[in-house]
């Protein structure tokens, strides 16, 4: 990889962490950055999903308070991550790149869509916790189907990872009668354990581009951090359509590549 193409991916990767920390959706910039300068399809979900593992960890170390009341829900969700993330790295592992290329307009596709409604999604949330705020608790918990549906929300954050938090949040929200701030944290620490045990198989795989990797990674915390900083200043509307916008074309680009 030329010093001009390593910048690239570095300088997508700033924008992937700038824009999880405002709107999300970060991977629909890195991955199609790393496809772009030539890295295999797979390897490049693989790449993507290590660079960006460490602004998984910021977000959740950010509201470990929320995380500390839901102990005896995270002690039961985080390992349920940590095996749905390694099933999905699994399944993209034994992926060839001919599968997967035509797969993935179909999952940008369903990222964008999911990204475009993330407001709905909370808003659903929080209307649904306003209804079981005026109904007994007792029997409201993580029952067989909470369950089911959280491991696999977490084997497809293993496999490709965009729009996770937003899959987790809906997920969560629709069987928990916990606060939204706390199903937010929940969902935090899970999307953490996803990422971080899918990224820890990918190291194993022998498929990272490591210099990419590291690089992107570095730009990921410094756009976490710029994003931090401003997203009181930002409209994180606007910059969730562009992000849309921009991956509704690369979904474009990437069927006509497959499928014509």
């Amino acid at each position: 990889m030329s010093v001009l193409e390593l910048a690239f991916v570095t300088l997508a990767a700033i924008a992937a962490g700038f824009t999880n920390a405002v709107a999300g959706g970060g991977t629909l910039l890195t991955f199609p950055a790393l496809t772009a300068v030539g890295v295999p399809i797979v390897a490049a979900n693989m790449t993507s999903t290590v660079a960006l593992a460490p602004g998984h960890l910021s977000g959740a170390h950010a509201q470990r308070e929320a995380v500390r009341r839901q102990r005896h829900r995270v002690n039961v969700l985080a390992p349920i991550g940590v095996v749905g993330g390694l099933v999905g790295a699994c399944l993209l592992l034994v992926t060839s790149d001919e599968l997967l290329d035509r797969l993935v307009p179909f999952l940008i596709l369903g990222a964008c869509l999911l990204l475009a409604g993330q407001d709905r999604v909370r808003t659903m949330v929080e209307r649904r916790h306003e209804r079981i705020g005026r109904e007994p608790r007792g029997a409201h918990g993580l029952g067989a189907g909470a369950l089911v549906a959280s491991f696999a929300g977490a084997v497809y954050g293993g496999y490709f990872g965009a729009g996770l938090g937003i899959v987790l949040l809906a997920v969560l929200g629709s069987v928990l009668p916990d606060d939204l701030r706390d199903v937010n944290a929940i969902k935090q620490l899970m999307a953490l354990a996803v990422n971080l045990a899918a990224a820890l198989f990918f190291m194993l795989s022998g498929e990272i581009w490591w210099l990419p990797a590291l690089t992107m990674a570095l730009g990921a915390v410094v756009g976490g951090n710029l994003g931090g900083r401003t997203a009181g200043h930002l409209d994180p509307m606007l910059l969730r359509r562009v992000v849309v916008t921009i991956g509704l074309f690369i979904a474009a680009v990437y069927f006509v590549r497959a499928y014509l």
